[in-house]
Parts: C-alpha cells; structure tokens; sequence
C-alpha cells in the first residue's frame, strides 16, 4: 500500500512542488490538499492520511495549532511532518512540542523531500536529529522543564530503556539500535514501545523531546 500525504500549505506553488516530487514515487500517494491549517481536521477524517505535511505559518490556523487540534480530536492521527522555511525557528520546536513529528524544509531537495515522507511513515528512526538537537539547545529550558522532568522521573525507564533512548535521541533507528547493543531488532521494538508508553508519548519524536525537555539527554 502505498503512503498516502495531505499537503497543507498556503501557497498553491508549494503545494504543486510537493504533490509533483511526491507523486513521482510509486510508493506515495498525494490523496488532498488544503490552504490552511482550518480545514485540515475534515480532510484528515475523511480521506485518512497517513503523513500530513504541514505548513508552520498559515493566515487562520497554523501548523502549531492545526496540529494540537489533530492529534486533540481525530482517532488514529496520522504523523504529522511540518514543513518551514527556516531550520533554526522556534515554531518549528513548538510544532515538535505540539505533538508533530518532524520537520522538512522548503528548500530541501526531491530526495530528502521523499525520505523525509517515507522516514516519518515508517517511525523507526528520528527525522534530521542533529536539527533537532540544535533546536532544544537553542529553545528548551536549560535546566529542564519541570513538568517534563515529573514525567521523567515517574516513567522510571529500566538502565536497558534509558539507554535506548539516549540512542533514539541521537537519531538511531531500530535497527542500528539493535547493531549497538547486540539484541535483536524485535527486542528494540519492545523496548521502544515500553519507553513510549512509559513517556506517554505517541512516538519517537515526542519521546525525544521529552528526553531533552526534562534534561535527560542533554542538547548540543
């Protein structure tokens, strides 16, 4: 089945740039578009995306808030890949924050465009985590956020689960997690699982967040 993706942009060219790179695989389906962060909730329960690439900045609603409502109100939502014109911009960490779980610049080529789609669909693995560092050492709370450091403390990760997510933080997928610590790769999923449930966080992404948040992992 292929990856199906709700383009959501204000700008009908980059709308078309995004469908015309992403339709050129045969794995990915462009299933909509829209103009704005309002009328993705629709969209997302009627045509069940599996990636939404989202604008951060939108006139009505944008990406931070489109996608807080998303994963608010819709059952089963789809990932949620944000799309922005800077890479050091704190509505981009706001949007991880919020619950999305990458992001990919608009100037980014058609190959790390489609990687980006597939590497999001597939959650195995952190999108860009050396971005994603440089945003928490510029934007998270030094010391650690508190309510972040509460939920740290009473997921009480096992040595094995801390250990897989300082790996995860640092942008290893399952399998390369699994290389590192001479276990199986069903093993690093059990223990991924077991690390998300215990965050309550919905995925890798939101685990990592959590990581640098509360301290944990140390951005830089």
């Amino acid at each position: 089945m292929p990856v199906t993706v709700l383009l959501v942009d204000d700008e009908p060219l980059v709308r078309a740039g995004l469908r015309a790179v992403l339709e050129a695989q045969p794995d990915i389906e462009v299933v909509g578009e829209a103009a704005d962060g309002a009328a993705v909730i629709p969209l997302v329960r009627q045509l069940r995306p599996d990636v939404v690439a989202m604008d951060v900045r939108m006139p009505l609603l944008d990406g931070i808030e489109a996608t807080r409502a998303v994963l608010r109100t819709v059952d089963e939502p789809p990932k949620i890949l944000v799309v922005t014109t800077f890479e050091n911009d704190e509505y981009v960490y706001e949007a991880l924050r919020a619950g999305a779980d990458g992001f990919l610049l608009k100037r980014a080529r058609p190959a790390e465009i489609v990687h980006a789609v597939r590497l999001v669909a597939e959650g195995e693995s952190l999108l860009f985590p050396a971005s994603v560092r440089q945003l928490a050492a510029e934007y998270a709370d030094g010391d650690g956020n508190r309510a972040a450091r509460a939920v740290m403390e009473r997921a009480q990760l096992t040595e094995r689960e801390a250990e897989v997510l300082r790996l995860m933080a640092r942008g290893l997928s399952n399998a390369e997690i699994a290389a590192r610590l001479v276990v199986g790769t069903e093993t690093v999923k059990s223990h991924v699982s077991a690390v998300l449930s215990k965050l309550r966080a919905r995925d890798r992404t939101q685990a990592v967040i959590a990581a640098y948040e509360s301290g944990f992992v140390a951005p830089g």
